[in-house]
């Protein structure tokens, strides 16, 4: 895996640095939408409705059950520690809530400052947010990598001129095609990156 142009890294948050034990089909059987609905996607149609209300507050409380069962991945503690001693730039990209995504990032001291949640930006796969942390971390999107477990990743990578690398785990292979890059365990991604002496 050569990273050599690769100069800033953004990560997902659930399912990719973290496991949050989030369980979508839950969520979607609690609020009565079918299995497989993209819960932003469809809570945009729905704004300013009852229904929309009921349904944010359904996914407030499961969100903030998966911040507080939260733990890391294997070997992404190690991986974003050896990075930020390298003086990578790192941030987190993630469509959860601010709320949730705050008390993830402080239960596991996840030692990243630049962290955008779906309050702040366009919701992944747009481009917006990948965009803004390339600008606030002053390099291209095209020497920023992008690190997730789901098919919004790798396309919110694409769409904005970033590099994608995909977590594996036991059910996204199908999305291996769209993905730059792949590992299975965070020791790959820091044995990519090289010490940097100063």
């Amino acid at each position: 895996m050569n990273l050599a142009h690769i100069n800033a890294i953004a990560f997902d948050l659930d399912g990719t640095l973290v496991d949050s034990k989030l369980d979508f089909a839950a969520i979607c059987d609690d609020i009565g939408w079918p299995h497989g609905t993209p819960l932003l996607e469809k809570l945009a149609t729905i704004v300013g409705t009852p229904e929309a209300d009921r349904a944010n507050e359904i996914i407030r409380k499961h969100e903030l059950a998966g911040a507080r069962a939260a733990s890391w991945m294997p070997g992404a503690e190690a991986c974003v520690q050896y990075l930020h001693q390298q003086r990578y730039p790192l941030a987190i990209l993630t469509r959860n809530m601010r709320e949730a995504t705050a008390l993830t990032l402080e239960r596991l001291q996840i030692p990243i400052s630049l962290v955008l949640t779906r309050e702040d930006c366009a919701a992944k796969p747009d481009p917006e947010g990948l965009q803004l942390i390339a600008r606030q971390l002053a390099v291209p999107c095209q020497q920023l990598l992008y690190v997730g477990d789901y098919i919004f990743d790798l396309q919110v990578a694409a769409n904005a001129g970033a590099a994608s690398c995909l977590y594996l785990n036991e059910s996204n292979h199908v999305f291996v095609a769209e993905a730059d890059y792949t590992i299975s365990h965070f020791a790959e991604l820091a044995r990519a990156f090289p010490t940097v002496g100063y």
